[in-house]
């Protein structure tokens, strides 16, 4: 359906305007006179844009704004104000409208571009909306959100993949969401009321990822006080998702590998086989071939788990994804905290899409938290970003900082960015950064960087 435009404004000049500035797209525009109008309008139609005069005959196109909210908490809308009501306007932005726009308009293309961001941050809600009562028919179940041609595409193989029982891999940097892909296809998949084990093999020793794959029997080693099953035993029946599969040690590839062929394994200090019907779902940030190649993944293991393989790119490469992801995270945090940050303005919107996201959708998703966190309320504007946690934007045209200045921005910025890609874990960063886990410490602590291992 074609987004529809409400337009209140008594000015014909202003109606003129905008029917000429629409022709050529497939808008709905409807025009209202007086805040009575606009009234009876927004009763009988769901408005995508509603775009009102401050001054109407009846009364003050601010107030409707704020009657209208009250009945569609998240109906878009812009102000056409004058420059001696700026300050007014300005205030409605932070309790919630989208944008404002000043008489006269002096340029059409500003006002065109403001009514493409207005829709898309109007489609974005709707698909919040859609979002919140699949969750709700799915009880919660995973859900990938996005709009992009890549995320649409990966959706597509997941369902079609999900029912046919292989094994399959996903690659993507961290904080892409793999995790998620693995869930969705448990959920879709015959094996949905078995049980889903999902280990890091990345955040375990070599010892520990053993005995958890495997279990072990009482006895089996110091502290072993009682036989204990692994998940390759509790995943009978189910799935099991192995996440940083590269960082498995060459003795545990040769492990899995031969559960792969022969479904079969024991635990350790055990004498009778046991056997495991499970799926297997694999996932790494860096490219297996590459490690096949540079010896230290095993060929034989990488043909028995390379099946199907779905590869989410980052959050970089689909800027589109990153308003709607945005949004529910907001929407999350808000009902979370018990807050009424947002929506974003436009300039922070932009921001948004423009930033690097070097730690994708696990990044922005934590940034968002910090906003709704400590943010004061009202829309969120572009300079609240930094503050609130958004990756920073570079500047130009600023003096030149010391030597300190510069190194400590630096540091600060690449261990940030270090934490981000190794999705809060010190080994895996020690392991991308080439240093010792006990140097990363005093750095990350200084710099007050969290950690999550």
């Amino acid at each position: 359906m074609n987004p529809k435009i409400l337009l209140v404004d008594d000015d014909s000049f202003t109606q003129y305007l905008f029917k000429d500035l629409l022709r050529d797209r497939a808008v709905e525009l409807r025009v209202a006179t007086n805040l009575a109008q606009a009234r009876v309008a927004f009763r009988q139609a769901d408005f995508n844009l509603i775009v009102l005069d401050q001054r109407l005959p009846d009364g003050n196109g601010l107030d409707l704004f704020a009657e209208l909210r009250r009945e569609r908490s998240h109906q878009v809308a812009i102000l056409i104000t004058g420059y001696a009501e700026v300050k007014d306007a300005v205030r409605a932005v932070r309790e919630g409208l989208f944008d404002y726009l000043t008489k006269p308009f002096e340029n059409p293309d500003e006002l065109d571009a403001v009514i493409v961001r207005a829709l898309e941050l109007d489609r974005a809600y709707r698909e919040i909306g859609e979002l919140r009562a699949t969750l709700a028919q799915r009880r919660a179940g995973p859900t990938i959100i996005g709009r992009s041609a890549a995320i649409e595409g990966l959706l597509l193989q997941v369902r079609q993949v999900a029912p046919l029982d292989a094994t399959v891999l996903v690659e993507g940097e961290s904080g892409t969401g793999k995790e998620l892909v693995a869930q969705m296809i448990h959920a879709l998949s015959p094996r949905a009321g078995k049980p889903l084990l999902e280990v890091n093999c990345g955040a375990l020793s070599e010892a520990l990822l053993e005995s958890t794959l495997f279990g072990y029997e009482k006895g089996a080693f110091t502290g072993a006080a009682r036989a204990t099953a692994g998940v390759i035993e509790e995943a009978d029946g189910g799935t099991l998702f192995l996440d940083e599969i590269a960082d498995m040690s060459a003795k545990l590839q040769a492990s899995l590998l031969r559960v792969l062929q022969e479904r079969r394994f024991m635990r350790l200090g055990g004498a009778a086989p046991k056997h495991s019907d499970f799926r297997l779902v694999c996932a790494t940030n860096r490219p297996l071939e590459e490690e096949v190649r540079a010896g230290r993944f095993r060929a034989d293991l990488f043909y028995r788990i390379n099946v199907v393989a779905l590869s989410i790119p980052p959050l970089r490469e689909r800027p589109e994804d990153v308003m709607p992801l945005a949004l529910f995270f907001l929407d999350r945090f808000n009902r979370k905290f018990g807050r009424e940050l947002g929506p974003f303005t436009p300039e922070a919107a932009a921001a948004l899409e423009a930033a690097p996201w070097p730690g994708n959708v696990r990044q922005l998703e934590h940034a968002v938290e910090r906003m709704v966190a400590v943010g004061r309320g009202g829309m969120i504007g572009a300079g609240e970003l930094g503050k609130l946690g958004a990756p920073p934007v570079s500047c130009t045209n600023q003096p030149l900082p010391g030597y300190r200045e510069a190194r400590e921005a630096f540091e600060r910025d690449y261990f940030t960015r270090l934490m981000a890609e190794a999705g809060g874990k010190v080994a895996e960063a020690a392991r991308i950064s080439g240093l010792a886990r006990q140097n990363l410490y005093p750095h990350l602590k200084r710099l007050a960087i969290d950690t999550e291992s």
